[in-house]
């Protein structure tokens, strides 16, 4: 489906029907979402823009309504058309892709040159039936603004190229900008009308000095004095051509921002270098940003290759020269002075590509020449900075990569838009679909997004396939290999690419660049020194060196700062290394730094520096892998078993296991106390993912601080409550004796757990706020969660949901913070269920959604029954029972309704809300069947809250005097184990009561509500 608001506002299926969206108040919110962008618009927002100072007595329904007309509107006109309209809190989302709305197709456009292509989407003035609202006024000009900016880009570029151009028109409706005047002053000079354009120029130096009180710019100024002087350069077609860029052959894909930021650098600053590696694509991006600024500039933009240059004999000045067609001559000075006299009055942009291996030469010329021309721009491209004064540098970074692998998501990253571009042009009948976008997307992460490797693997495509070509990929240097004519011998080859760098490289450079090669995912200063560095070697000196010739690339990490070779480079660099016979020493040195981290960074896992060494462990999880793989036993062991908990905490189970079986199955001997521990992770994680396991035998420790420990571990996988809580029993009481106080306190809040299960609240009171205490004296943040989960649910249990919103409020905090995703599921959810616990069904609706859809996207299917749980009863209460009933079935599918089965915690209170959701829509005995159903299970369970609740939803179905009964057994259950009614759950128990209380007359109800009190929940 497709959006226009570049004219009236109008929606289109795929097949380009328009769509009828009927009512002007859907209209307007259709037009208050697209004006966002896709961002959130919040529900008062759009209340206020519907209707301003007239909203309806119950405005947050209202809305509803119109969302819901929008959402049907957009599903009769498209199978799956309801789902563009989203609930974000705090209001309202349109998710669509950005090319479906022309808004911000012709952002893209236009950001990417293709002006034409951009201006046609227009088909009046923007949001034209809704311009006098409010919320339109800021996109309306946005968008005039940005219209008007790409007609004097194109009208430039057919300036350029000798084009005749009209834009008098629009010179009357915007008669003080002065890029515009400047195009229309040159058109009218070149159709003869001299006179005309000099009229103009005067014309607006009297608005101007009117209106503003300014005079015209000096840009302007000089166009006017060329006009007078009739400047040959001026004079249209058949003049001296202003450039001698090359003409584009293909679309620059994935840089329209990088154009832009470019283009923008060089209006303020005249020396501006584009940096990089090799084949990311500096030459490309600065012939884009050159070719969109060849109007800009009076003498025109010049490109000079120095590819060819050697670094010894390199003449520089001559490439220049050269290429602006500057006639050599006899005279003083040798060619550089020369030229910079050529140069001294001109305005031009010259672009210096390829400066590498002429470094200092081209430094020279460029500090020369911008001296000496104090009207001249020079765009660099280089891996290495010139270091003149007044630079400005500009890294290019490879290609937007996709992060998953649906086929939309893939589509639209910018590398897969590039592959598949060059690929269908050799591979016409190839197309991007959900059966190869997943091996798509491995191909280009696999090739880092650096364009060059992209286009060379895109050529193979037609003989290879996509799923040969990526299982072919580790031998790239042969199959991604000779992929047109027409580009220098070093761009011919990703071998003779890479090759091309390391000659330009010294000795000590290529010893360290060959080193890193034995990472698996970039290094840290610390781990580059300990693995690359011996014999004197600087390494940070060095390391310095490779980031300035591009070769390796630097970022800011969440632990510091990291250095990283992209793929192709590595896999060039350990051929290196093993040429150089380095690989085994290195590699053993790799693994045994890698094994000292993993150590150092565990015995920080429990306390105050947590969050830092769980950060440090997981940007080296891909090097922590490769180092169980090069190490031996003994190491080998050593290093999982300072990885267990983290695996835990990071939720990683499958590869703790597999790590640990790969370390066990290593043949050299090892420590007995290392072959202990590493066999009691073992059990734990197989025990997590449902594997029977001798988790006893695991425990044979000799060590009684290890077993304490282990037992605390392998607990969490015991299902059965006696056997966990007698193994608990024994670690707390070893931990106790040894002074473990982690220990004591993990021990504490699984009792605090198990006391909430069975509603001990006195209990869960004391040890809870035990171990809560004695976690936040070691400052494990982790600990902190697992004790306060259950002190909020007590909380919550008590009905004091202010502290109980306010436990859980800050716990999700924290846990986003750890980036422990289950742990901030469940915050939302208990913060959802107290909304709703309060009535406030809006918030607790969008909490519950947004944990649905992280749970979802976590695979955490325990978050997700418990969201799901509290989004139905939220929304069946406040009257969304579609919404409800769609969240009850999905829970209940696949799952057993079998009376004999083993029943799930969450059976009862999903068969209550489905039997409510029956209730509202008229079918009472399906209510009360489901209501039973729900009793039966309840009493298996055995939870009095969970069995109260179900006496109270019999009580809306019941006769009167059975009715009155069931609500006076449940009120006694819930006083004598302090578990009091919410209040979205006393709106259930009053509708009952007022029920039963009508049929039975007052005093028959007391009498029955207090015959009830004395019978026991059975």
């Amino acid at each position: 489906m497709r959006f226009g608001v570049l004219g009236p506002l109008t929606v289109w299926t795929e097949a380009g029907e328009v769509v009828t969206i009927p009512g002007l108040k859907v209209r307007t919110l259709l037009a208050d979402l697209l004006a966002h962008d896709g961002r959130v618009v919040s529900t008062d927002r759009l209340v206020d823009d519907l209707w301003g100072d007239d909203a309806p007595a119950n405005p947050a329904a209202a809305l509803q309504v119109r969302v819901s007309q929008l959402r049907k509107a957009l599903e009769d006109a498209e199978p799956g058309g309801k789902n563009l309209v989203v609930s974000r809190a705090p209001g309202y989302q349109l998710q669509v892709a950005p090319d479906a709305v022309d808004a911000l197709r012709f952002a893209r456009l236009t950001g990417e040159g293709r002006l034409a292509e951009a201006l046609e989407l227009w088909r009046g003035s923007p949001y034209a039936d809704f311009s006098d609202m409010e919320f339109t006024r800021a996109p309306i000009t946005k968008l005039e603004e940005q219209r008007l900016t790409a007609v004097e880009e194109l009208a430039e570029v057919r300036l350029a190229a000798g084009e005749p151009v009209d834009v008098a028109e629009l010179v009357t409706e915007h008669p003080l900008r002065e890029r515009l005047r400047a195009v229309h002053m040159q058109a009218l000079y070149r159709a003869g009308r001299q006179s005309e354009a000099l009229a103009a120029y005067g014309e607006l130096r009297e608005r101007l000095a009117d209106e503003l009180g300014l005079d015209p710019s000096p840009e302007l100024a000089e166009l006017q004095a060329r006009i007078l002087r009739q400047d040959p350069e001026l004079s249209g077609p058949g003049r001296r051509p202003a450039t001698n860029l090359p003409a584009t052959v293909s679309d620059l894909i994935g840089r329209a921002g990088a154009v832009g930021e470019v283009r923008d650098l060089l209006g303020t600053s005249r020396l501006v270098t584009l940096t990089g590696s090799g084949g990311v694509g500096k030459t490309r991006l600065s012939l884009a940003v050159a070719g969109r600024l060849t109007g800009a500039y009076p003498d025109g933009a010049w490109l000079v290759e120095l590819a060819a240059y050697d670094r010894d004999t390199a003449s520089l000045a001559d490439a220049v020269l050269t290429a602006l067609d500057i006639r050599d001559s006899a005279g003083p000075g040798d060619a550089l002075d020369r030229l910079a006299d050529a140069l001294r009055g001109r305005r031009m942009l010259l672009v210096l590509d390829n400066c590498e291996h002429v470094i200092d030469q081209a430094a020279k010329l460029a500090d020369t020449l911008l001296r000496a021309a104090p009207g001249l721009r020079i765009l660099a491209t280089s891996r290495e900075p010139l270091s003149v004064a007044g630079e400005v540098l500009w890294s290019v970074p490879p290609l937007g990569l996709p992060d998953v692998e649906d086929l939309d998501a893939v589509a639209n990253s910018d590398a897969v838009r590039l592959f598949m571009a060059r690929a269908t042009a050799s591979a016409r009948a190839f197309v991007l679909d959900a059966g190869n976008a997943a091996p798509v997307a491995q191909l280009c992460r696999r090739l880092d997004g650096l364009p060059l490797a992209l286009e060379l693997a895109a050529t193979r495509v037609r003989s290879l396939g996509v799923h040969e070509l990526l299982a072919r990929l580790d031998d790239r240097f042969r199959v991604l290999s000779g992929w047109q004519r027409g580009v220098s011998d070093r761009q011919q080859t990703l071998m003779g690419m890479i090759d091309w760098s390391w000659t330009l490289l010294t000795d000590d450079e290529r010893v360290v660049l060959r080193r890193l090669a034995v990472h698996a995912d970039g290094c840290t200063l610390d781990a580059a020194e300990a693995v690359c560095g011996d014999g004197g070697l600087d390494v940070m000196e060095l390391l310095a060196r490779l980031v300035d010739r591009s070769l390796v690339t630097v970022a800011e990490g969440a632990s510091g700062m990291r250095y990283r070779l992209l793929e192709s480079v590595a896999e060039y660099c350990r051929r290196r290394l093993d040429e150089a016979e380095e690989g085994d020493r290195v590699r053993q040195a790799f693994a045994a730094y890698y094994t000292d981290l993993a150590e150092r960074a565990g015995a920080h896992l429990r306390g105050g520096e947590q969050v830092r060494w769980m950060r440090a462990l997981d940007a080296d999880a891909g090097n922590l892998r490769a180092a169980l793989d090069l190490a031996p036993a003994g190491l080998a062991l050593r290093l999982v078993n300072a990885l267990a908990w983290h695996w835990y905490l990071r939720g990683r189970l499958h590869e703790g296991l597999r790590s640990l079986d790969a370390a066990l199955a290593k043949p050299d001997a090892a420590a007995p106390a290392d072959l202990e521990r590493a066999r009691a992770w073992r059990a734990g994680f197989a025990m997590l993912l449902g594997e029977s396991v001798d988790w006893q035998a695991a425990l044979e420790i000799a060590d009684p601080a290890d077993r304490a420990r282990a037992e605390l571990f392998v607990q969490y996988g015991l299902t059965d409550m006696a056997t966990a809580t007698a193994v608990v029993a024994r670690a707390l009481a070893a931990c106790r004796e040894l002074g473990d106080t982690w220990g004591v306190a993990v021990a504490l809040s699984r009792q605090s757990r198990d006391a909430f299960t069975l509603r001990e609240l006195e209990r869960l009171d004391q040890i809870g706020n035990e171990s809560a205490r004695l976690f936040r004296e070691l400052g494990d943040r982790w600990g902190v969660l697992q004790a306060n989960e259950w002190l909020g649910g007590l909380n919550e249990i008590t009905g004091d949901y202010d502290e109980a919103a306010r436990i859980f409020t800050e716990d999700a905090a924290i846990a986003e913070e750890l980036g422990l995703w289950p742990d901030k599921v469940r915050r939302l959810c208990w913060l959802g269920w107290i909304a709703g616990y309060r009535r406030d069904y809006d918030r607790a609706v969008d909490t519950c959604l947004a944990a649905l859809r992280l749970a979802e996207g976590q695979g955490y299917q325990e978050g997700t029954i418990f969201a799901r749980m509290g989004l139905t009863i939220a929304a069946r209460r406040s009257g969304r029972l579609e919404l409800a009933e769609e969240h009850l079935n999905a829970m209940l599918a696949g799952v057993p309704r079998d009376p004999d089965a083993d029943p799930l915690l969450f059976m009862p209170t999903v068969l209550m809300e489905l039997g409510h959701v029956r209730q509202a829509q008229g079918a009472e005995e399906a209510a009360r069947s489901l209501f039973e159903e729900a009793l039966g299970v309840a009493r298996k369970i055995g939870d009095p809250r969970t069995l109260a609740a179900t006496f109270e939803a019999l009580a809306t179905v019941a006769g009167p005097e059975e009715a009155a009964g069931m609500l006076g057994a449940a009120a006694a259950a819930r006083a004598a184990h302090a578990t009091p009614a919410s209040p979205g759950e006393l709106d259930d128990i009053e509708r009952a009561t007022q029920r039963a209380r009508r049929a039975l007359g007052e005093d028959a109800f007391a009498a029955a509500y207090a015959e009830g009190e004395k019978r026991p929940l059975d």
